[in-house]
């Protein structure tokens, strides 16, 4: 069995989606199913049970996970020491990011990078849907995530992003006619309910259950990625409260992006695994904190600015 489909395995395993898998991998679904295939064809045995709704591991294939995922991590460590020692590096951080944020941490992982020549950066994306996922695994050494954040086995470090939060509607929607909106009128719609093992506090900062004024906010179609939400928004089926680097890096046509004048801004924080964290994880967390204090420091935009 080759490596790659040993990771097409325990990915598929890990999403038991085929489609959300292929996205992870960055091959074709059809790829995915053909790997999934011949693994079971040299194994004898089904490793997945699937139907046109669900996929789910088989007993078989949750031993075959078990089994093959510590072998595994062994093997991808000794390539990646083999690797840095090619290359003249000598560490290793996994950085993990939602969406588009490597681009706005430029400035904090340039100033990283110059301080830590020797050290190969790498990057994970985190999904919503399992936001702590990663970190717990030991797939990330630290992660940005909206706050709040509060899980006990976590630290919580500096602010490294803050952005207004924005309404992705569809072009047709009756609020897309509007400058903006309020977080009352969210009791008139329906937002997307999502999928996975995020706590109910950290959605909910997000995509509030309840209105300003008690409203419940209807919940709809279920979704599991970002590409989901704005295909459900597109096709009017919900709207969604997004962080504005949406608009920034995801303009598709047939959505709007609108402002809402009384949500407070969200903030990104850097998390990290409290019993384990690394010195690098530890360097990179300063730097971040540096900027943070000279944003602190700056004084605030006036009108005659610019």
């Amino acid at each position: 069995m080759e490596l790659r489909d040993i990771e097409i395995f325990l990915v598929l395993a890990e999403e038991l989606h085929f489609g959300r898998a292929a996205d992870r991998l960055h091959l074709t679904t059809a790829r995915v199913s053909q790997s999934v295939r011949k693994q079971e064809r040299l194994i004898g045995a089904p490793l997945f049970d699937r139907t046109t709704r669900t996929v789910r591991l088989t007993p078989l294939g949750e031993q075959f996970r078990t089994d093959l995922k510590a072998a595994y991590g062994q093997v991808r460590a000794a390539i990646d020491a083999a690797r840095r020692t090619a290359r003249g590096t000598t560490a290793t951080l996994t950085l993990g990011v939602f969406g588009p944020q490597a681009y706005e941490l430029a400035p904090i992982i340039e100033r990283f990078r110059a301080r830590n020549p020797h050290c190969e950066l790498l990057f994970r994306e985190v999904h919503f849907s399992d936001p702590f996922g990663a970190l717990r695994a030991d797939q990330v050494d630290l992660q940005t995530c909206w706050l709040p954040v509060r899980e006990p086995d976590l630290t919580v470090g500096p602010t490294v992003l803050t952005d207004p939060l924005l309404l992705m509607v569809a072009t047709g929607h009756p609020l897309a006619a509007r400058e903006s909106v309020v977080l009352e009128d969210l009791g008139d719609c329906v937002v997307p309910r999502l999928e996975g093992s995020a706590p109910a506090y950290w959605e909910t900062a997000v995509l509030p259950a309840r209105t300003p004024s008690g409203r419940p906010v209807p919940r709809g179609p279920r979704v599991a990625t970002f590409q989901e939400v704005q295909a459900v928004v597109a096709a009017d089926q919900a709207v969604c409260v997004v962080f504005a680097e949406a608009s920034r890096y995801y303009q598709r046509p047939g959505i709007t992006y609108l402002p809402i004048r009384d949500a407070p801004p969200g903030r990104w924080a850097l998390v990290w695994r409290t019993a384990t964290v690394t010195p690098l994880a530890r360097s990179f967390a300063d730097t971040a904190h540096e900027f943070e204090l000279a944003a602190a420091a700056r004084p605030p935009a006036t009108a005659s600015d610019g």
